[in-house]
């Protein structure tokens, strides 16, 4: 019998998979703001010039791909959700998008001068077999590059909700489980894993980002409606708890209020590394 506490990466990818067709809109819409500041860092740590071949993993709305494509770089962007191509499409009408899975992809070894994957590495089932995949695809002396949230403690977008669930009401919540969301927020796990692919060079650096949201009650709104695993949460609350849930994370988000709204602290981590 599969142990309900041991990851399962099919059932995760088919949480991640139905997640992002329902959530695609709104994240799009919620994460925007913050989520483009990682993209010149991402393309400076990769040297993305005219005419790089580029392959954006896991593209979502298609960010990385639009920035690179407007330096000049021939991309390509994958994502294994139907709905987030159809944004990125929509963002970047000129680069092509395919719908593909990280851990498979549809690319002969050695295609891409580069591979760039902005917050994608969370939400795969096995991060593994998709970095493994990553140096397939590279040409020698290529370079991947791929961004996370910082710790909890750090990028208070995620670190408030979290708190507020573990004070208010239960993480253990009955969810596919995948691995740790904030595994590669540890500078030396994210070179272990990559020197362990083969790669070399492997460098990781904080990137400071403010995340602006309309008003404090927009942190619960957004948890709800434009993530999957902290949504899932959140759905797994009791009426009760969750009442108590949208009033801490609301207080929370509360104390950076300015005159604009909210402002965030919702730093990134850059890995990046050569084949």
């Amino acid at each position: 019998m599969t142990n309900p506490k041991e990851p399962d990466p099919q059932a995760f990818r088919a949480f991640e998979h139905q997640g992002w067709q329902q959530a695609a809109d709104r994240y799009a819409q919620d994460f925007e703001q913050v989520t483009t500041q990682t993209v010149e860092p991402l393309l400076a740590a990769t040297a993305v010039t005219e005419g790089t071949l580029l392959l954006d993993l896991a593209t979502g709305p298609g960010y990385v791909a639009r920035a690179a494509a407007e330096r000049g770089a021939t991309v390509v962007g994958v994502d294994f959700s139907r709905a987030m191509l159809e944004r990125a499409r929509r963002n970047a009408p000129t680069v092509e998008f395919r719908e593909a899975d990280a851990a498979e992809l549809p690319f002969a070894e050695g295609s891409f001068e580069v591979v760039t994957m902005n917050y994608g590495l969370l939400h795969l089932g096995e991060p593994e077999r998709a970095i493994a995949e990553v140096y397939r695809v590279l040409r020698p002396g290529g370079r991947f590059a791929f961004s996370v949230w910082a710790g909890p403690e750090a990028a208070l977008g995620i670190g408030i909700p979290l708190s507020a669930i573990q004070a208010h009401g239960n993480l253990a919540a009955p969810l596919p489980v995948g691995p740790p969301f904030f595994r590669f927020s540890d500078p030396e796990e994210s070179k272990r894993v990559l020197r362990a692919a083969g790669f070399e060079d492997a460098q990781v650096q904080r990137v400071p980002q403010v995340w602006r949201l309309g008003s404090p009650e927009a942190l619960f709104e957004v948890m709800c409606h434009a993530t999957v695993r902290t949504a899932g949460l959140l759905r797994a609350q009791t009426p009760e708890a969750l009442v108590q849930i949208r009033q801490a994370i609301t207080a929370g988000a509360r104390t950076y209020a300015d005159g604009n709204g909210v402002a965030l602290p919702m730093p990134a981590m850059l890995a990046s590394a050569r084949k």
